[in-house]
């Protein structure tokens, strides 16, 4: 079902849901800056904020997330400047809608797809990057350790790797004969004993494009250590959500535990196009999850939750 945004018609790439202090906030993906929402329920009118954080000249803002830790909100996200392609950085608010400033970039390199999670252990940065090294090259996911929310420790684990031809991104993507793979939009969480990674895969513009998991039975709480197993069927391709009789490009999401039920806010496109929604396509929608021992099944209707 699609979150309902009144009448703003604008898209919603790669939500971010985040609850502070009873009330709802979500971040998406943008052109001049991370552009937010608020609500007093996931489930009633998502009200525009604007854009909450914008980086000098800055342009093509990827997939936010956000913590608080302390009396600071901390935003991660990719954009480019002159001279990069997407790199990971962070801003710090007073505020869970801004304005974000003293922002830092964390990567010389391609970096995306920001989780950032504290556990016993500390702080835990999960995100993608790629790895051109291997036999299914493309991006993957890792997961470091943060020593401060601006620190990573740069010593990441890859914990999720393309292993199916459904993961490509694009035949020969560098003319060598080699296909492009990609699994990203990491978001982890824990319950009842379990450690889950969430993930999408393949291309927004494909029909494989896809969400899975990982997931690992364990109260290890250094998540450099957890040894994430990827969710298959007896071996072969078995996503959580996929493209249906009503919704294509489904993909990239968040989860929001409420009341004991878990939920996916994730984005994609209806098949019949909105005419008053120009450009991207992709918007914010919701579902529940069903979460039991290390399974994570998916329930979605078109015109309720």
């Amino acid at each position: 079902m699609k979150l309902n945004f009144g009448n703003t018609h604008r898209s919603q790439p790669d939500p971010f849901i985040f609850e502070d202090a009873g009330k709802y906030y979500l971040y998406v993906t943008a052109g001049d800056g991370v552009e937010a929402y608020s609500t007093d329920s996931p489930f009633g009118e998502w009200k525009f904020a604007g854009v909450v954080c914008s980086i000098g000249t800055h342009r093509n803002y990827w997939a936010p997330s956000i913590i608080k830790i302390g009396d600071w909100y901390y935003l991660y996200v990719s954009c480019q400047d002159e001279g990069m392609f997407q790199y990971l950085h962070v801003a710090k608010s007073a505020s869970p809608l801004g304005p974000f400033t003293d922002a830092r970039c964390l990567f010389d390199r391609f970096s995306i797809d920001s989780h950032v999670v504290q556990t016993e252990a500390g702080l835990f940065l999960w995100y993608a990057e790629d790895n051109t090294n291997t036999d299914r090259i493309g991006t993957r996911v890792f997961v470091d350790r943060l020593l401060d929310p601006y620190t990573p420790a740069y010593t990441p684990r890859e914990v999720i790797v393309p292993t199916f031809d459904e993961e490509i991104f694009m035949r020969n993507r560098n003319g060598d004969g080699r296909d492009w793979h990609t699994i990203e939009g990491a978001f982890w969480f824990a319950e009842d004993g379990w450690q889950y990674v969430m993930y999408s895969g393949a291309c927004f513009q494909n029909d494989t494009y896809h969400i899975g998991y990982a997931a690992a039975k364990t109260d290890e709480q250094d998540l450099t250590k957890v040894d994430f197993i990827k969710h298959t069927e007896a071996g072969k391709f078995s996503p959580v959500m996929m493209g249906n009789e009503y919704e294509e490009g489904v993909g990239h999401h968040s989860v929001l535990k409420l009341d004991d039920q878990y939920y996916a806010i994730y984005h994609a496109r209806d098949l019949t196009p909105d005419e008053a929604l120009q450009g991207d396509r992709r918007t914010a929608r919701i579902c529940k999850l069903h979460v039991k021992d290390g399974i994570i099944t998916a329930e979605r209707y078109p015109d309720r939750v």
